[in-house]
């Protein structure tokens, strides 16, 4: 045997296993050439998704700032329709016995409507509960949140009405007694829901 027997020599991967010393792994011979014959098929496989373009690298860059610069602007889409959210509920709140209470069934994501919440808790601070339902990929959410002066003064506590409301869109959750979320299955049962945190507050 000689080193002309190990035929396709290519290095895969390298690291540092003590100061000085580092470690190489390799693919040889028939291995090598099933490795090579891999890459080969799977760069044919990623010309084929860009249309066989000749500039393969080059297209792949131009799609990945295209995507930032999408996921920027989605960011920023999102931003503003929070902030229209927060402004159209603030201008409409509903008043039980010096409360204001704040809520609506919104197609937005779980997160989306849990930054509308905290924004709203934000702007009234004192004697508010905000609840919001949203309808996602045909899952139920449901976001409570209440100011600190009802947890402590009334003994509101969010994680409680969260759990029992979400019953009716066959689900559960909890969270702290300011602040509870649950998810469901039945998007059906999600104004009812919301309905009926603001019932158990029993303001």
């Amino acid at each position: 045997h000689s080193t002309g027997h190990i035929g396709m020599f290519k290095i895969v991967n390298e690291a540092s296993i003590a100061a000085g010393i580092r470690r190489i792994e390799a693919k040889t011979g028939k291995e090598c050439e099933e490795l090579m014959y891999n890459m080969e098929d799977g760069i044919r496989a990623l010309k084929a998704l860009f249309n066989n373009a000749k500039d393969l690298e080059g297209t792949i860059q131009k799609y990945i700032v295209e995507h930032d610069e999408l996921r920027k602007q989605v960011e920023k889409f999102t931003s503003e329709s929070v902030e229209r959210f927060k402004e159209k509920l603030l201008a409409n709140p509903r008043i039980i016995n010096g409360v204001k209470v704040y809520s609506a069934v919104l197609p937005v994501k779980p997160e989306t409507a849990k930054d509308i919440v905290f924004k709203v808790r934000a702007a009234e601070p004192e004697s508010s509960i905000c609840v919001i339902g949203s309808t996602s990929d045909n899952r139920p959410m449901l976001n409570v949140i209440i100011s600190e002066d009802l947890v402590k003064d009334h003994g509101l506590n969010a994680g409680q009405l969260v759990r029992e409301a979400a019953r009716l869109i066959q689900g559960g959750g909890g969270g702290q007694p300011h602040f509870a979320s649950a998810g469901g299955k039945d998007p059906d049962g999600i104004s009812a829901a919301v309905d009926k945190v603001i019932e158990l507050a029993n303001l």
